[in-house]
């Protein structure tokens, strides 16, 4: 298996690690991110280590290779770019550099019913309609190519080795010291039209922090399978 150059680079990734102690495992993304933001509004942030679980429903597609008794786990994160306006690089060197700098990790989804109301968008139709707001929650961090070589491929992204019988049973979760500003956040609001009836507001929210792990977790024991850390030289 050394023989592979891909499993001795995950092999070397892996050799190197060390466990991080952190006391806001179970804190879910939305508290943290208001508990950031009400202290980023009195000046009281610190630039505090935090433990993030990406969301479940994104882990369930982690790609699997499995081979001599251990398995290549990889979350591909070639599309995961924050197309907000304040990230764009729009004279970025494509060799070097990419237009969207900083990358997300989903972590949590929050959907309120808001409320409802008759409304008319053809004449003489009147409609049922309900307000929905979805909150969307993401850790934003800038330094992804800190933990694999910049690549073109749509498969690039976190990767790790773990016992073959154990990776359909992956989830991961993130180590992240936040930095400033700390947190933001966008608005998108769709308006309620004829056979769409629905007034739907979309909030991002983001916590920006630097990635320090990322960390493969049975999903059954809470055992850490693999832990990818930073190796700058890389880049």
């Amino acid at each position: 298996m050394s023989r592979n150059p891909r499993i001795g680079h995950l092999l070397a990734a892996a050799s190197a690690v060390a466990i991080f102690f952190s006391a806001q495992a179970e804190e879910s993304a939305a508290h943290c991110f208001e508990r950031v933001r009400a202290a980023g509004a009195v000046g009281t942030v610190a630039a505090e280590i935090v433990e993030v679980v990406v969301q479940p429903e994104t882990a369930a597609g982690l790609m699997v290779s499995a081979q001599d008794g251990m398995a290549e786990v990889r979350y591909p994160m070639a599309f995961n770019n924050i197309a907000e306006g304040w990230n764009w690089n729009p004279l970025a060197r494509p060799e070097v550099e990419d237009y969207y700098t900083w990358k997300y990790l989903p972590l949590q989804s929050i959907v309120e019913e808001r409320g409802e109301y008759d409304g008319e968008d053809k004449i003489g139709e009147v409609e049922h309609r309900r307000v929905v707001w979805r909150y969307d929650y993401f850790l934003a961090f800038a330094n992804l190519y800190d933990f694999y070589p910049r690549s073109t491929d749509d498969d690039s992204g976190f990767a790790a080795l773990v016992p073959a019988a154990r990776a359909g049973h992956v989830s991961l979760r993130a180590m992240a010291r936040l930095v400033e500003p700390w947190t933001r956040e966008s608005s998108t609001f769709w308006k309620a039209t004829y056979r769409k009836p629905v007034d739907f507001s979309l909030k991002k929210r983001y916590l920006m922090a630097e990635l320090l792990e990322i960390r493969f977790v049975d999903q059954e024991n809470g055992a850490v399978l693999a832990v990818l850390r930073p190796q700058p030289q890389r880049q």
